[in-house]
């Protein structure tokens, strides 16, 4: 690692200086790229602004809190010191779209003091990119301030332009919304309820979740989020339509007048701005995760990247169930030797998972619905001491099916279904995970459907932050691995602890389960690409290839081609990587199987051939340790026809390749199984023409020609 540090000390610090002549303060990206210029007005309002290539992207945007215990800081400030620095490092990710990341910035440090009788101090820290911008607050430790009670914190983006803006509700609780397409000062958050059946919030403010992405008239892209979320409250974005202004919202809780509490001294999370001139840059930026500290929990290689398979897919098609059909007596649940011939989760019907996964090249199997509590979690209010995650159901021998797994060289992933009762999880997470370790499982999905108790916590709230984060850190101490699912959003901790491998927090594929009309459009993932994906790995469970699904819901169906389900395994990234449908659908066609065998999920590097937000994406990733190349292109309810150039590839070396493409006839509802493949040669100064259905995509496998 190359680290370069120092520091330039502005004139004097500007100590002393009147609150009403300070001089503008500046500091540009390394290359000059982005510049943040910062001030405070006559009133002591501190604000800032932000340029790129010289345009003014960020107008005026002031900074500020407001407080339960004590009075706001918003204004009757001045600067005591502006110091800046410079940081040059290359980091390597234990696992990732890449090895190698640059992390190189400028930042400017800014001391801030009241005028005031209480004097009080606050810092801001700028961290400037040529890929964008993040700035925190830092609150000091100082005499006569020992707890900030935040009611509220006051930070705006001032846009300069009625961006085109890819957005979903700033829902307290669920991010699984479609993402809407507007003119920025068309957002209606508020009307914006897709399914109240999920414990979703009701929106009190017109607010959007991030990560938010907007596009400019002549082609800029900015993406709002944030990074390094801990012990702190999510925060939504308030929209000011008039007056085309983000202003932060934070995640309230019903149970406190303040929406975060801390003991200073303490920081915020970065607030975050992506910038680029096109929609590819967006994707391949490594703003969210440079912002987050270095690995906290060492070596990590217990942990493997991985495909799995599971029961879990044949529950949304109700060919299964979760529960095993426990029954109540006498105001008990007990087992009365009638089981639920549905149960899904039996030994047997694991081994054959386990047996099509080792036969398959895919390293894991995940089990939902192993363990007791399912009769009961939906419907009752009191859903805590439901589940019991050390105890399976009768029709399930962990032993057996442990043992049967080890033998196969197939690891079981654990499935832990909270159902939102957090005091229940936290007291058996030391017994769930000691129970993984012993019995070598290193990868566990959460779950939290539901409304969160104890009554009156959201999801997002800082109540929940810390839940999720705790659950991170002492899974790392069994060695174990967490996938979240109803989670709170990735905000590049994934850095800091690389147990965090992935997670939801979108419309995953179960929707297309549930109904046509709750079901993703195709424009859903080529939208998710360039917004939530933004913020870090997705857990999206591809690899549906019986589209229709007649056989289970008539009434449902996946909205893509079979060759945009293939595609998906490179173009939404995750460590783990979901062959969701079941085993007899795969069996069936053993050809397009092929690719899903053969595909990477570790990448050496990643590299975004084309896109443009919401229409269509091409991906490439290099496999680490083969030096095997796989590219993925997905497009929305359009067809689109593409040029692909292989500069990419290794000078000097031969490739065979095989092309998955959308047949002649293809169409995501018409005709959505009709696929081509062929096979291909290649060097890096081969090109392709392909042309995408409506709803459709490819995947090509390059391999390495053995050399002559």
């Amino acid at each position: 690692m190359k680290i370069k540090l120092f520091t330039l000390v502005l004139i004097a610090s500007l100590l002393g200086c009147s609150e009403n002549n300070n001089e503008m303060i500046e500091v540009s990206s390394p290359e000059s790229k982005v510049k943040v210029e910062f001030n405070i007005n006559d009133t002591g309002q501190p604000y800032y602004t932000v340029k790129y290539n010289n345009g003014v992207v960020i107008d005026t945007s002031y900074l500020g809190f407001e407080f339960t215990n004590s009075e706001a800081i918003d204004s009757n400030l001045k600067i005591m010191t502006a110091d800046i620095s410079s940081f040059d490092e290359t980091w390597q990710m234990p696992w990732g779209e890449q090895i190698d990341v640059k992390n190189k910035y400028n930042q400017l440090d800014i001391k801030l003091q009241e005028t005031t009788d209480l004097k009080r101090q606050l810092n801001v820290v700028f961290r400037v990119y040529d890929d964008g911008i993040g700035f925190r607050y830092e609150f000091p430790e100082q005499e006569g301030w020992a707890e900030a009670l935040i009611k509220e914190e006051h930070t705006e983006f001032n846009l300069t332009e009625d961006y085109k803006t890819f957005w979903i509700p700033g829902d307290w609780d669920i991010y699984e919304h479609l993402y809407s397409e507007t003119m920025f000062s068309e957002i209606d958050a508020i009307s914006k309820r897709d399914h109240p059946n999920l414990a979703q919030t009701y929106i009190p403010n017109n607010a959007v979740n991030t990560p938010t992405t907007l596009v400019g008239e002549k082609g800029l892209h900015l993406s709002f989020h944030e990074a390094s979320l801990v012990d702190y409250s999510d925060m939504t974005l308030g929209v000011d339509k008039e007056n085309l202004k983000f202003k932060s919202i934070l995640v309230g809780s019903e149970n406190t007048e303040y929406k975060v509490k801390r003991s200073l001294p303490f920081n915020t999370p970065w607030r975050t701005i992506q910038i680029s001139e096109d929609a590819p840059g967006l994707i391949e930026s490594n703003l969210i995760v440079n912002l987050n500290e270095p690995n906290k929990i060492g070596d990590v290689s217990w942990f493997k990247p991985m495909k799995y398979t599971g029961v879990w897919w044949e529950m949304h098609l109700n060919k299964s169930s979760w529960d095993y059909g426990m029954e109540q007596v006498d105001g008990k649940w007990v087992d009365t030797g009638k089981a639920h011939e549905r149960h899904g989760a039996t030994t047997e019907n694991v081994k054959r998972f386990i047996d099509f996964s080792a036969k398959n090249n895919i390293g894991g199997v995940l089990v939902e619905g192993w363990n007791t509590g399912w009769e009961r979690w939906i419907g009752f209010p009191d859903r805590e001491g439901v589940f019991d995650f050390v105890t399976p159901y009768p029709d399930y021998d962990f032993e057996e099916v442990t043992n049967y797994a080890r033998e196969k060289g197939v690891e079981i992933i654990m499935h832990h279904e909270t159902s939102a009762a957090t005091e229940t999880y936290t007291k058996q997470m030391d017994a769930a995970y000691a129970l993984m370790q012993k019995y070598g499982m290193h990868t566990v999905k959460s779950g939290y459907v539901g409304k969160i108790l104890p009554d009156g916590e959201y999801h997002h709230g800082q109540y929940m932050v810390n839940h999720y984060n705790n659950a991170v850190e002492k899974a790392a101490k069994y060695q174990v691995a967490v996938n979240a699912h109803e989670p709170i959003k990735a905000t590049g901790l994934r850095r800091t602890y690389p147990n965090a491998i992935s997670r939801e927090g979108l419309r995953g594929q179960e929707f297309n389960a549930w109904s046509i009309e709750k079901g993703n459009p195709p424009s859903h993932l080529p939208t998710v690409a360039f917004t939530r994906m933004l913020a870090g790995p997705i857990d999206f469970t591809p690899g549906i290839f019986n589209i229709k699904f007649d056989e289970y819901k008539e009434e449902s169906q996946v909205n893509t081609t079979l060759a945009q389900q293939l595609a998906l395994y490179v173009v939404i990234y995750s460590p783990v990587q979901m062959a969701a449908d079941l085993i007899e659908h795969y069996e069936a066609n053993p050809e397009p199987l092929q690719f899903i065998k053969d595909v990477g999920v570790d990448w050496e590097k990643s590299t975004v051939l084309n896109g443009e937000v919401g229409d269509y994406v091409t991906i490439a990733r290099k496999e680490k340790g083969t030096g095997n190349w796989f590219v993925g292109g997905i497009t929305d309810e359009n067809s689109v026809s593409l040029k692909l150039d292989f500069d990419f590839l290794d000078k000097n070396q031969d490739y065979e390749a095989i092309l998955y493409k959308d047949g002649p006839n293809a169409h995501w509802d018409n005709n959505p199984l009709d696929i081509m493949i062929e096979k291909l040669d290649l060097n890096n100064k081969s090109s392709l023409d392909i042309k995408l259905a409506e709803g459709g995509g490819f995947a090509l496998s390059i391999m390495k020609k053995a050399s002559e």
